[in-house]
């Protein structure tokens, strides 16, 4: 089973199993991955040498380089005759950065999912819609393998085809449903142009992830859905979805399965710990992994670290939602920026819709930064004067929020293009 019982042992037997686990790990590591055995020995550091937990910081990063240098199976450590399936993410070189897993590998991911899962609030019997792609990408499978091992019945309908989905929800009466919050939201619209309102159906949960998304789209999505909507963090890198959930009872950020992967937040310059609360870059090592064990990976996720005792029970360390990448983080004329930031703004609007789209490009020495959103349809229906009030309204207030100045447009429903998975929120010209 997923082993309930692990999720609220006492830190010091919490501590004392990840180091266990961790000092066979690094064994493995340098035993069979040659990329680690170099890496370690350039450090100077031996798998002997770690003796406490705290001792992970004598290890390497491991980033997202690494694994293209070692496309498509260099980082595997275990035969190839024992690798069950591989999955992967797209990369912006063309070449993907592959993962496998052994038999147990499956197992041990899909219980982490189970887990995840009943901490939204799931639980044997239920019904689970999966509108998560199935393929190379972990999403739909991870979901869907967690969800049988849990003892849910799976609607393996994937992404895209938006009004069947909303036939689907009414028809086969879902108690949850799994995809991106951006298509998400793409079905509340669905719904609205199909004179179906979501908030009459089963549907009691909605577990999102795969991309950073803000309270402001939580309140949006539990109030025109009328659910809890759960936030899910994972990579393919570290095993994909299920690394840590939010708990249905507290909605306060999302517990680290701290018993395979142990987590840290480091200062994103210098790499240094940080003390818990301080906002930095996450960094997992697994402990469990069979085929792609990874030390220290860098996530590029910008969040921090709680360790207070929750109210669901759970002991497990807390990461915030994460506010961004930083690789998704814009400089604009000096000042770094997010698109959460700006969703953030946006979202707390009444009189705009949930979609928008954001452009920057350069004239001169200077940066342009323009602001595509669309009104709702009461605005829509006030005219000119009242949208162009709301537009000025919006650039005051990413102003005071942000620091940057910006052009805001705002569009008819239907102009900001919809999501089918991952939304597109930046388009920077700069980059051309």
């Amino acid at each position: 089973m997923f082993e309930p019982d692990k999720e609220t042992l006492p830190r010091e037997d919490l501590e004392a199993l990840q180091l266990r686990r961790l000092q066979a790990t690094v064994e493995r590591c340098y035993a069979t991955v040659k990329h680690y055995r170099h890496s370690m020995d350039e450090l100077g550091v031996k798998p002997q040498h770690i003796k406490t937990i705290q001792d992970v910081r004598h290890l390497p990063f491991t980033k997202k380089e690494h694994l293209r240098q070692n496309y498509p199976f260099g980082l595997f450590s275990t035969p190839m005759s024992q690798v069950v399936r591989v999955h992967a993410s797209s990369g912006t070189t063309g070449k993907p950065t592959v993962v496998g897993y052994t038999k147990r590998d499956i197992d041990t991911w899909a219980n982490l999912m189970a887990r995840s899962l009943a901490a939204s609030g799931l639980k044997p019997g239920d019904r689970i819609q999966n509108a998560y792609g199935y393929g190379l990408f972990t999403g739909g499978l991870g979901f869907h393998y967690g969800a049988e091992k849990l003892g849910l019945m799976v609607i393996p309908i994937s992404g895209g085809q938006s009004r069947k989905q909303i036939m689907l929800l009414q028809d086969f009466q879902a108690d949850a449903l799994a995809c991106t919050p951006s298509y998400a939201l793409n079905l509340v619209e669905s719904a609205e142009e199909m004179g179906v309102d979501l908030r009459t159906l089963p549907v009691k949960v909605g577990i999102f992830g795969a991309e950073p998304w803000t309270n402001e789209m939580r309140f949006e999505l539990e109030s025109k859905m009328g659910i809890d909507a759960i936030d899910v963090y994972g990579l393919s890198e570290l095993i994909g979805p299920g690394v840590s959930n939010e708990c249905v009872e507290a909605k306060d950020g999302l517990h680290v399965w701290e018993d395979h992967f142990l987590v840290e937040c480091v200062d994103t310059q210098t790499g240094k710990p940080l003390p818990a609360g301080e906002e930095g870059e996450l960094v997992f090592t697994s402990l469990t992994k069979e085929t792609f064990p990874i030390l220290r990976y860098a996530t590029r996720d910008i969040s921090c670290l709680n360790y207070a005792p929750c109210k669901c029970g759970r002991t497990h360390a807390r990461m915030r939602k994460p506010a961004g990448r930083t690789d998704d983080m814009l400089i604009i004329r000096g000042v770094n920026v997010f698109p959460s930031q700006v969703e953030e703004v946006l979202m707390k609007s009444e009189t705009l819709g949930p979609f928008y789209q954001i452009e920057v490009s350069r004239e001169g020495s200077m940066d342009q930064v323009l602001i595509n959103v669309e009104a709702s349809s009461p605005l829509s229906e006030k005219g000119d004067d009242s949208i162009n009030r709301v537009a000025e309204k919006v650039k005051r207030d990413i102003k005071e929020f942000i620091g940057i100045s910006t052009k805001v447009v705002v569009k008819n429903l239907g102009e900001v293009p919809r999501s089918q998975g991952k939304a597109v929120r930046v388009i920077d010209h700069r980059q051309k």
